[in-house]
């Protein structure tokens, strides 16, 4: 493997492919420990797929927004690099496979010519930042949220506060109250808001925390119905602290935010985020969404008169997949991607017809899909013929007809049995018995191939998640069947129940039977979701019972989606949910490693995080002495405490108010470049204690041996 230079402008992004680079080569040489690099890939956008020796790189969209330029680069990197396929994720997210790790370096440089970023889209990190794909163009919104996605993103990226996570931390962005964001499943969400103050409207949001998926679901808790707009930023840094210092770290399925709410109730977690409030850098922080009223660049409107072939399919796509914008004279055209999945060829060709007939302002969507923006009304008959070449005109944006899916077991470790094999065949099921359900957008399906809710079935009106089931001895791909879920309004929402289990060959039966079953018992103008919840879980277990029948079982039942071999349970260390590392044998090296950042933060008077980096060579330097302990270190704060317990009385370790009370001076103190300074300083000291104290250990070690 050759170094290499890059050749970008921003010094900071070109120095950290090159630290990828380095410790790509240092893994390949044996000289770093296999859990630590594997930290560091992620928190660029490196994840070990489910085929060995090749991985899936996924490349951060803030908010969705994609360039014409930007998919281009896209494309033409997963010719150059990867499988020629770009994936459109439920985070507006796009991810690329089968990618040779040393490769990931040119890669990701080659990216960052066009403004696009690996880093922090894996990882124990804040993750893509999300928002309504209508963001701007929304009739409804109160104010356009884009500028306050894009600037959170910039604000958080390569922070100090959020690299090193007990776990992924996801924050949110809706338009209005419609909640298209889904901000009830996120750590953190925000809903804009108008208050009127003395004759003046002041923006805001509405603040809801702790939601999330998975196995086990939360929905968010509303921390403020309003929070001006100049204190989010603030707000949502401290409660990145008390994550960081407070959050679980040891075990992985109880690391998420949602756990540690629950654990401390949100007055609680209120009070922490305020006692954070004086370290703060900035207790105000001002986006500037001076680009509000800004078009981005659109064609001229010089087409000639066009034909339709099929003026039907023309009319319903209008009525599914177009939108008048909040703009007057523009419309939104939403297109419909199956499994979120288009070849680098069909993309190129996309970003022609867009170039040719819509605004140069792309937003990939949190169904897997893309929404163009901009369109005149005269070129939409032009618009359309040409997506029509391309196979993009089909109806039913965000129908029934429009199902979610993760990649499943096509890529990913944590897959048990199908996800994308069986949307495709309940989408045909749709399409083909029930079309009058690419109308209704009230029933969403969404489907997982692990419990994990990558594909968000945990709030599906109908969902399924992949799983297994036995007979005689021999296992079958199965699907857990989950119903009720629902979108609500104004931060809301309504978790989806698990009803049963049946072999993943009968999923098309059991749509078949749910939306019969619907359609012949529900009330005038009630809703599924409304319809599940007034007949009761029970009633569901009996109507799809016959299909979890064991005994009329056949061959066939035995193999998934899409494979001609029988199935197997795949047994793999999965990295999508980041596993919990422990870095017992490189903790000293990052300890120093932390203390160098904090001295090149303070050179750029950056001072905020260089005492976040102080703090850090603490807390890093604590947990390397108490490995040897028995001392519980499964989060922050417990190392604190426990370094008091374990080494307070050691005159090499001489703190007059004890070890926790003397780091975390950083906290009642603002990060001024005197502050910083001294507590650099005081880092430094105790880094020199604890490499003097291991010395120590090590030669009484030897002694002894």
């Amino acid at each position: 493997m050759q170094s290499f230079r890059t050749e970008l402008e921003n010094p900071v992004v070109e120095q950290d492919i090159i630290d990828l680079e380095k410790k790509i080569r240092l893994f390949h040489e044996g000289n770093m420990d296999e859990e630590k690099f594997r930290s560091l890939r992620l928190a660029r956008g490196v994840y070990g797929q489910r085929q060995p020796g090749v991985q899936m790189v996924r490349i951060k969209i803030p908010y969705g927004k994609l360039t014409v330029r930007q998919l281009r680069r896209i494309a033409d990197i997963s010719d150059e690099y990867a499988s020629s396929n770009l994936h459109i994720t439920t985070r507006q997210d796009i991810q690329i496979h089968y990618v040779s790790l040393d490769r990931t370096p040119e890669l990701w440089a080659k990216l960052e010519q066009d403004q696009i970023t690996l880093r922090e889209a894996c990882g124990n990190t804040v993750r893509n930042i999300t928002a309504s794909h209508t963001a701007g163009i929304d009739p409804e919104e109160a104010f356009d949220v884009s500028p306050y996605a894009q600037g959170m993103f910039e604000y958080l990226l390569r922070n100090p506060v959020c690299q090193e996570m007990g776990r992924k931390f996801k924050i949110a962005f809706s338009s209005s109250e419609a909640d298209s964001a889904f901000t009830f499943i996120h750590d953190i969400g925000f809903i804009p808001k108008i208050k009127t103050e003395n004759g003046k409207g002041i923006r805001g949001f509405k603040v809801v925390i702790g939601g999330g998926l998975g196995a086990q679901p939360q929905l968010a808790e509303v921390a403020y119905e309003f929070l001006s707009e100049e204190k989010i930023m603030p707000f949502a840094e401290a409660l990145l602290r008390v994550f960081d210092r407070y959050g679980e770290r040891n075990r992985r399925q109880k690391a998420r935010f949602k756990f540690l709410l629950k654990e401390e109730g949100l007055e609680n977690i209120l009070k922490m985020v305020e006692d954070e409030w004086e370290s703060l850098p900035n207790k105000e922080y001002w986006f500037n969404h001076d680009s509000d009223d800004q078009l981005p660049t659109i064609p001229e409107a010089n087409w000639r008169e066009t034909q339709i072939k099929d003026e039907a399919k023309f009319n319903l796509w209008k009525e599914t997949n177009v939108f008048e914008q909040k703009q007057v004279g523009f419309y939104g055209v939403n297109l419909k991607v199956l499994l979120g999945d288009m070849s680098s060829d069909l993309s190129r060709k996309l970003a022609d017809v867009v170039e040719k007939f819509a605004g140069d302002d792309m937003r990939l969507t949190i169904n897997q899909n893309i929404s163009l923006r901009f369109v005149r009304p005269e070129a939409l008959p032009h618009l359309y013929n040409a997506l029509e070449e391309l196979g993009l005109t089909n109806p039913g944006f965000d129908s029934t007809a429009d199902i979610t899916a993760c990649p499943g077991t096509d890529t990913c470790n944590l897959g048990i049995s199908s996800s994308t094999g069986i949307s495709k065949t309940l989408e045909h099921v749709i399409t083909q018995e029930y079309p009058e359900m690419i109308k209704d957008n009230h029933i969403k399906i969404k489907i997982s191939g692990c419990p994990n809710s990558c594909g968000q079935h945990g709030i599906a009106t109908i969902g399924y998640h992949g799983s297994s089931m036995k007979k005689d001895g021999l296992i079958m791909p199965a699907l857990q069947v989950l119903l009720g879920g629902k979108i609500g309004w104004n931060g809301t929402g309504t978790i989806a129940e698990k009803v049963i289990k049946i072999p993943s060959k009968r999923g098309p039966q059991s749509l078949r039977v749910l939306l019969e079953d619907y359609d012949n018992n529900k009330q005038e103008g009630e809703y599924f979701a409304d319809y599940y919840w007034r007949q009761g879980k029970m009633y569901f277990y009996a109507l799809l019972k016959p299909l979890a029948d064991t005994e009329t079982l056949t061959q066939d039942d035995f193999i998934d989606w899409g494979s001609e071999d029988a199935f197997a349970v795949h047994k793999a260390v999965g990295e999508c949910a980041s596993v919990i590392i422990d870095l017992v044998a490189t903790l000293l090296f990052e300890t120093e490693e932390k203390y160098t950042w904090a001295e090149e933060a303070f050179a750029q008077e950056a001072y905020a995080d260089a005492v976040y980096h102080a703090y850090n060579v603490f807390l890093n330097g604590a947990k390397a002495l108490l490995l040897n302990t028995n001392a519980k270190t499964n989060t922050q704060s417990k190392i604190l405490k426990e370094f008091d317990k374990h080494f307070g009385e050691e005159e090499i370790f001489p703190y007059e108010r004890g070890f926790e009370a003397h780091v975390l001076q950083m906290r009642q103190n603002e990060p001024t470049e005197k502050f910083a300074k001294y507590y650099i300083e005081q880092a430094q000291d105790f880094l020199k204690r604890v490499n003097a104290h291991r010395e120590n250990q090590l030669e009484k070690e030897a002694t002894l041996a």
